[in-house]
């Protein structure tokens, strides 16, 4: 696979990344560690936008609820194409020889086991998102079906339902976070460059990603992470709180919710200062533990047998309309690929720094084989028994029960209570609720802190252990930003900041895998 032409062409990462991490002068007021002008130039944009969206809350929902519609209807075919090509991309390196390629060196091991590492990505990846979509889009796209399709054809809008609901979450978010992730940990791990996203494009750039071409790159990934996750907090703490209001009747009001983000950020405050080990992954195992109970639950105090069935037929579904999903040409349903897809890429486009450096930080070891199988079939599979399980009970019950109250709160746009009304037809209503709110709550810090920690490496350069005080201002700053765009117009302020950072980044990873692609070609493994 390598040559004798392209070895010797092999550029020195490993002289330039440690001219860039010792080279440069470090400024450390405050006990910051600071190696370039990213991190000045991130945080006092961020600052900036905070003040100017609780200062104007009206002219920022304004804005906001412009922007979003805008950008999923004019650009849907950039967001669309990008996804394809992700997909495509994974599943072309697992079938090449580079799929046998280490991250770390051939002799690497992997840092934590599979549990652990499951836990963490997954944890990181979708937790949240699962637990307020996990019964709200199946039946939104039961009584909407993709495709033009009738509602009153049950048996064709269940299947069309579920195939899109699964769309979302199967093989095209993962393949985002995929392609991230083993970039970041490829040039990390085997070439010795800093973690931090302008390392995947040395190979394009070479010693300019030391310069303000990297600062620029640096400095967006920070943007995206940021409202990405400011998003992801926002629908966590619209959930939560409707979930205290439905067991306990504290009122769902915007003062709950900031009180809300206020005191789950300070608990992620403490898992970040604890660190990765202590904080981040033992959450991560208390998250999965608790959604195993709860799915557990669901499946066998449910439809049992339907569920069953279901996942198998659901998986069907899905893989027989993924093309026709895909596609973004001659489209009819400009709804739900507008309102659903080209947000939901955006949203995953701007998470992919914060998930994809996670994911890469706790890879080591693995095979770029076995890591793409892993993080792209494995939560696949998982996210299609969570859609059957949760969303394909809720479809039961309106059908086979005529239970309508989940319905309806989907229709009325209470989409935050969809989760907690259709457990009312099951057993053990209030513990489960409770289970329910304690999820969003343990996904909302894993979310928050590994955030933190993933905004702190790429500001400081790459560095995995800059000084706590750092990771603390990020922690607190994202939940200001999730206030300040609630505030400042609810979650569509909080949905098209996610969309306006996405869209620059889906060119950022598409450039990545070029990259990643020449880097591949050369590696000294290919070579034994």
């Amino acid at each position: 696979m390598s040559t004798e032409t392209d070895q010797a062409n092999v550029p020195d990462f490993t002289v330039d990344a440690t001219e860039y991490e010792v080279g440069q002068d470090n400024v450390q007021p405050f006990g910051l560690d600071i190696h370039n002008p990213v991190f000045p130039i991130s945080a006092t944009l961020i600052v900036a936008f905070t003040v100017l969206v609780l200062v104007f809350p009206g002219a920022s929902e304004d804005f906001f609820g412009w922007l979003r519609p805008w950008l999923t209807s004019t650009f849907d075919w950039v967001f669309m194409s990008a996804a394809n090509i992700f997909v495509l991309f994974c599943l072309f390196l697992v079938l090449s020889p580079w799929g046998k390629i280490r991250l770390g060196g051939a002799d690497a091991k992997p840092d934590f086991s599979y549990i652990g590492w499951f836990a963490m990505l997954f944890a990181a990846g979708m937790g949240i998102g699962l637990m307020f979509f996990g019964v709200l889009e199946p039946v939104y796209h039961f009584q909407n079906p993709p495709f033009g399709i009738d509602p009153e054809n049950v048996a064709a809008a269940q299947a069309a339902a579920m195939a899109g609901t699964i769309y979302h979450w199967g093989l095209h978010p993962w393949a985002i976070y995929a392609v991230v992730a083993l970039t970041l940990a490829f040039f990390s791990f085997n070439n010795g460059l800093p973690l931090t996203i302008r390392s995947a494009f040395f190979p394009i750039l070479g010693d300019r990603v030391w310069g303000w071409p990297g600062h620029a790159i640096d400095t967006l990934a920070v943007f995206a992470t940021l409202f990405g996750l400011a998003t992801s907090l926002g629908y966590g703490a619209q959930q939560a709180s409707a979930g205290l209001d439905y067991l306990f009747g504290i009122p769902a009001t915007e003062t709950t919710r900031v009180v809300l983000i206020i005191a789950i950020t300070a608990v992620a405050l403490l898992s970040v200062m604890a660190g990765l080990e202590a904080g981040v992954k033992r959450l991560s195992e208390i998250n999965m533990l608790l959604a195993a109970l709860l799915l557990g639950f669901v499946i066998f105090t449910g439809p049992t047998l339907a569920v069953a069935t279901g996942f198998f037929a659901n998986a069907g579904a899905y893989f027989q309309n993924v093309l026709p999903l895909s596609n973004f040409v001659g489209r009819e349903d400009t709804d739900f690929m507008h309102g659903w897809t080209t947000f939901y890429w955006a949203w995953w486009i701007s998470w992919s720094p914060f998930v994809g450096m996670f994911i890469a930080r706790v890879s080591r070891g693995r095979t770029i084989r076995e890591f793409i199988i892993c993080v792209l079939l494995i939560p696949t599979a998982v996210s299609i028994l969570w859609m059957t399980a949760f969303g394909g009970t809720a479809v039961w019950q309106i059908i086979n029960l005529g239970t309508e109250s989940v319905a309806e709160v989907v229709a009325a746009y209470v989409p935050e209570l969809s989760l907690f009304v259709m457990l009312e037809t099951l057993p053990l209503t209030a513990i489960t609720s409770f289970i329910g709110i304690t999820l969003v709550i343990v996904f909302f810090v894993t979310s928050s802190d590994s955030g933190s920690l993933v905004i702190d490496t790429i500001t400081a350069g790459g560095k995995t252990d800059a000084p706590v005080i750092q990771r603390i201002f990020w922690c607190t700053f994202e939940g200001l930003v999730a206030i300040a765009l609630l505030l400042g117009g609810g979650l569509a302020s909080l949905q098209a900041a996610a969309i306006a950072t996405g869209f620059p980044f889906a060119i950022v990873l598409l450039v990545m895998c070029w990259g990643l692609f020449k880097a591949l070609r050369v590696d000294p493994q290919m070579a034994r």
